[in-house]
């Protein structure tokens, strides 16, 4: 999909109505970078975006501004506005935060939702065996989206938010490894027949040694496709 495919696909109204019009600009375009619709290295066109948006250049400096703070984008001297790629810092930051929010929601979030994180793993199984690495990649973050909403806490779900939206970054470098995205299926899928046993304890022990490896493979990938 080209830049202005991507921007007239952006399903957003008149961000004119919005109160807080920079915050939803950047919490817009925060989600089309989850969603995997902005890529690493992406330029942020803000003639074509203002546009798509329907709010002022201003406004939408405001909402990178916003996102430069989340590390999500960068702001290159001459060149423009550019959608972020991580590095290993940033990696190890994620998973920083991950391993101290996500095991908690599993053992103890009071609105933790099984049914739905089995309906993510069923899309998730369906993705796998049609080899859709970008698909097994959206639910993955669904799934990791619908742990943290069982806290019911409206501000980790935000912080999620950024989190996800830097992580999949970090997962558009694993691209050209699909066994990263397929046995993360597998693990997601042991998590569900944990908590359907009502071991969340157990669930959450399993995820910090999950996210513990996960990172540790990331770093690895990182490192090894750096030139020398």
């Amino acid at each position: 999909m080209n830049v202005s495919e991507i921007y007239t696909s952006i399903p957003l109204g008149d961000g004119s109505t919005h109160a807080h019009t920079s915050t939803w600009v950047a919490s817009t375009l925060r989600q089309e970078i989850a969603e995997g619709r902005l890529l690493p290295g992406s330029k942020l066109s803000e003639q074509a975006l203002s546009s798509a948006l329907g709010v002022s250049r201003n406004t939408l400096r405001e909402g990178f501004t916003l996102l430069d703070s989340d590390l999500i984008i960068s702001r290159i001297p001459n060149r423009g506005v550019f959608v972020a790629s991580p590095d290993a810092a940033d990696i190890r930051e994620i998973y920083a935060v991950r391993r101290t929010i996500e095991p908690a929601a599993l053992a103890w979030g009071p609105k933790l939702d099984i049914d739905e994180l089995s309906r993510i793993i069923e899309q998730a199984r369906a993705a796998a065996e049609a080899e859709n690495i970008a698909l097994m990649a959206d639910a993955n973050q669904q799934f990791h989206e619908t742990i943290v909403r069982a806290t019911g806490s409206v501000h980790l779900l935000e912080l999620m938010s950024r989190v996800l939206a830097k992580m999949r970054l970090v997962f558009h470098a694993m691209s050209d490894a699909p066994d990263f995205h397929s046995h993360y299926v597998s693990r997601n899928s042991a998590l569900v027949d944990l908590l359907s046993s009502g071991q969340r304890m157990e669930a959450a022990d399993t995820l910090q040694l999950y996210l513990n490896t996960a990172e540790t493979e990331l770093l690895e990938h990182y490192e090894s496709s750096q030139p020398r």
